[in-house]
């Protein structure tokens, strides 16, 4: 019998506010970050691995918190905890004292995000597959019990759930075979985006995204409307207009501002203005919606939970749900958001601009395709070209598709090298590079 003999947190920051990578109208300065969980088991070779993202300041305060979450799975069996993943999902989730901190939002919830993806992790090393093959070998009844659909029998109960699931599930491998042969999972960047870079490194940035590829782009808004325009201006001269531009203001907008400063911006074409407004903000969302239509209002890197998820698509307030694979509580939450777009016919576009998300997003949309949606249609994944060398089974992304994984796991292990020079405050690049701004 294996056991699970001990949890493990990092706290681990990457300096990326000295080249101004991940920088927005609302987040300035960032230091890319996880709270990273090791799950160690009595079986040499085996653990599992897992995180939640943040940007520095407040990743040890997530680092605590995913120890207090994880606590109770030591000692048990590891063969009991991956067999019913649902049931180990609601075990954690029924600590009343940590819910009482949330409930299912903030530090907990994302401490969750991490112990849950670790545990998820554990499943697929231990099946020896890539985490989007174990879901898609998982049959309709095995995904709705793992699903957690609590809150949402109002448009969703276990029986529609399994019904959407046994629909595509003959047709899985087909799907499959679909995405081997045209090189992957399509994918846009952010990576020439960001709103700290210069002109110079704009133009640059978005030739070599043209030239790799990629026909989504997308750019950070909502600081200075003048600078917007020109920046949005260059990027239209370099990528054509052919190509889908996305925009994103990162939540810095009220809503008429927002209203206001996608009139001025609308002259560009924007296929979708991400998170105008405050993400918690439903009905704000459906009002911006309905007055920059035929432009896209897409949200989701923020939605704290389920219910939120549930709420934007009553109101009808989103064109594009961006879940986050670490924001939500793991793949349990995940899937349920993934059910409910169906459901509503929205499509999924997940988040990914953070040190880890792209490894684990891949997994998701590989699944999404061949088990929920089954179609690619108005769906594009993420994809930010950094930090993957610190991963030891990092994404591949090849004219601009995610080619599958291969390598049992969810993406999620780190090099302990990696970890061990950027572990905050005392690994070898914080105590010599001092610390963060």
């Amino acid at each position: 019998m294996t056991r699970i003999t001990g949890i493990r947190t990092h706290d681990v920051r990457f300096p990326t506010s000295l080249t101004q990578d991940g920088s927005d109208a609302m987040n300035k300065v960032t230091d890319y970050s996880a709270a990273y969980v090791v799950l160690e088991t009595d079986e040499p070779g085996l653990a599992g691995h897992g995180f939640t993202f943040t940007i520095g300041r407040g990743n040890d305060l997530c680092c605590a918190a995913a120890e207090q979450r994880g606590r109770p799975l030591v000692g048990r069996d590891v063969d009991e905890l991956v067999g019913d993943l649902g049931r180990t999902y609601r075990d954690l989730a029924s600590d009343s004292q940590l819910r009482w901190l949330g409930p299912e939002k903030g530090v907990v919830h994302l401490a969750m995000a991490a112990v849950m993806n670790a545990v998820w992790d554990l499943a697929a090393r231990r099946a020896g597959k890539p985490l989007w093959r174990l879901l898609v070998d998982m049959t309709p009844e095995q995904l709705a019990d793992a699903a957690d659909l609590k809150y949402l029998s109002d448009v969703l109960t276990r029986d529609e759930a399994v019904a959407m699931l046994a629909e595509l599930a003959p047709t899985r491998e087909q799907r499959v075979a679909e995405l081997e042969a045209a090189g992957g999972y399509p994918c846009y960047t952010t990576s020439a985006g960001w709103l700290g870079y210069s002109d110079d490194k704009l133009r640059h940035l978005l030739r070599e995204a043209v030239d790799a590829g990629y026909r989504h782009v997308k750019l950070k808004v909502g600081s200075d409307l003048e600078d917007d325009v020109r920046r949005l201006t260059i990027a239209r001269e370099v990528i054509g207009w052919d190509a889908n531009l996305m925009i994103d203001a990162n939540q810095v907008w009220d809503v008429p501002e927002a209203i206001a400063w996608m009139e001025r911006l609308a002259e560009f074409r924007p296929l979708w203005i991400e998170e105008p407004t405050s993400p918690d903000d439903v009905l704000g969302h459906a009002a911006i919606r309905r007055a920059v239509a035929p432009i896209g209002v897409a949200t989701g890197e923020h939605g704290m939970n389920r219910v939120l998820f549930k709420q934007l698509f009553q109101a009808e307030a989103i064109d594009f749900c961006q879940l986050d694979s670490a924001r939500l509580a793991s793949v349990n939450e995940i899937l349920a958001v993934y059910l409910m777009a169906k459901q509503f016919g929205v499509p999924v576009c997940p988040h990914a601009g953070g040190v880890g998300l792209c490894e684990l997003v891949q997994h998701l949309s590989i699944f999404d395709f061949v088990a929920v949606s089954g179609t690619l249609e108005h769906r594009v994944t993420e994809y930010v070209d950094h930090l993957h060398e610190h991963f030891t089974d990092p994404c591949v992304v090849v004219d601009g598709r995610y080619l599958l994984p291969t390598a049992p796991g969810y993406s999620a292990r780190m090099h302990e090298a990696s970890v061990a020079r950027f572990t905050f405050p005392d690994g070898e690049y914080w105590a010599t590079a001092g610390l963060p701004a």
